[in-house]
């Protein structure tokens, strides 16, 4: 029996799912920032 008497319900894995998706467009928008900037930084070097 789970700790949380919601924790098998479809909302609590539906909240799951979209808190997963939004870390996982953080990151990728956050890794995709950070390669742009090493070639904005790169291109620009004397």
């Amino acid at each position: 029996m789970p700790r949380d008497p919601g924790a098998g319900s479809e909302r609590f894995k539906e909240r799951g799912v979209l808190l997963r998706v939004f870390v996982y467009v953080f990151a990728t928008h956050l890794f995709a920032g950070f390669i742009w900037l090493l070639f904005y930084v790169g291109g620009h070097r004397m």
